[in-house]
């Protein structure tokens, strides 16, 4: 693709197949959508594996099946550690698919399931009699495998949480070092994605890190369209973030 080259600079980006397995030795995390599990779209072959709505259940379609993987909903911080049951196949858009029992234990927006997900390695130990954490940077013990792992009285009381400012969510392009480089970049992608123009933007996080996001969004739709064409011009694994 015309773009392969600039990847293999500026972005350290996983080419990824139908199903292609994740083998790194680094925890593999990432931001984005859930997709949350339905019937329909699983009779209608947009999912190609059958979920029980009524239970916690997750699939990622990359990780190994048996991989813990702790999700997180960025807006109010709570988490679950649950196993990938198996490798679903779902759109790409999506970075992991949930079923609906998942998605109200975390509260989730169901019209921006936006969360975080983190693998938890094998060789790490932990206890966690409890999967939901309200703290999460509380540290874990390492005294027992990771086979003590437990889903266990996980409360489904939430607490009503009232806002009129809707939340603006974008895509996070790439950080970089050198702001000139985060400028080419961006002049690069408008050039062959004018459309992007008015959304395209340079952050600067600090002295010594630029980041180029693409945003803001308030819907899904927008957001999948301007991510399916950032995929197709030679990007593979992006992250999506609430501002």
């Amino acid at each position: 693709m015309k773009f392969n080259f600039l990847l293999f600079l500026f972005l350290l980006v996983s080419c990824t197949s139908n199903l292609t397995t994740i083998n790194q030795k680094i925890p593999y995390t990432s931001k984005g959508f859930a997709y949350i599990y339905n019937d329909i779209d699983f009779n209608n072959k947009i999912i190609k594996g059958k979920m029980n709505n009524e239970i916690m259940q997750i699939s990622h379609q990359n990780l190994k099946t048996g991989t813990m993987i702790k999700i997180i909903n960025p807006k109010n911080k709570e988490n679950i550690v649950l196993k990938n049951i198996k490798r679903i196949k779902y759109p790409d858009f999506y970075k992991i698919l949930i079923t609906k029992s998942v998605a109200e234990t975390l509260d989730l927006d169901a019209d921006l399931p936006i969360l975080e997900i983190i693998e938890i390695k094998k060789n790490k130990s932990f206890v966690a009699k409890k999967a939901k954490i309200y703290n999460e940077e509380k540290k874990i013990p390492s005294s027992a495998p990771i086979a003590s792992v437990q889903i266990s009285n996980i409360s489904k009381t939430k607490v009503a949480k009232k806002t009129n400012k809707p939340d603006k969510v974008y895509i996070d392009i790439g950080t970089f070092y050198s702001i000139k480089t985060a400028k080419f970049l961006k002049e690069r992608i408008i050039k062959e994605i004018p459309e992007l123009d008015k959304r395209l933007k340079i952050r600067k996080i600090n002295n010594k890190k630029t980041q180029v996001i693409l945003g803001p969004y308030t819907a899904v739709n927008l957001l999948k369209n301007d991510y399916i064409k950032l995929k197709n011009f030679g990007f593979e694994e992006l992250d999506v973030f609430i501002n």
